[in-house]
């Protein structure tokens, strides 16, 4: 049986953050890759599909993040946008 799973790095000691379906005192392979902190968004995502309170969008975990350029790149573009505030339009489309 071969399992990947998370856990928590404390006082010395690998903490599994779920039980495990071992025996006491049986050996096991352990090989370590550091989680990346999660970003604030990802995380809320993550939190509400768990609870079944969305489902995610088809194939937002395999989209990458915009680098900090394309980001002001992006911001720039939508700033020169002319036209209604996206707000207003939201609201005229949700209607009395």
């Amino acid at each position: 049986m071969s399992e990947i799973l998370t856990a928590i790095y404390e006082n010395g000691i690998l903490r599994p953050l779920r039980p495990l379906n071992l025996q006491e005192q049986q050996r096991v392979r352990v090989q370590v890759w550091p989680e990346e902190p999660a970003d604030e968004v990802e995380d809320v995502i993550r939190k509400l599909a768990e609870a079944g309170i969305i489902t995610p969008p088809v194939g937002y975990s395999e989209l990458d993040p915009l680098s900090e350029n394309e980001r002001l790149e992006l911001a720039r573009i939508l700033g020169q946008a002319t036209g209604k505030p996206l707000s207003e339009i939201i609201i005229e489309e949700r209607g009395e």
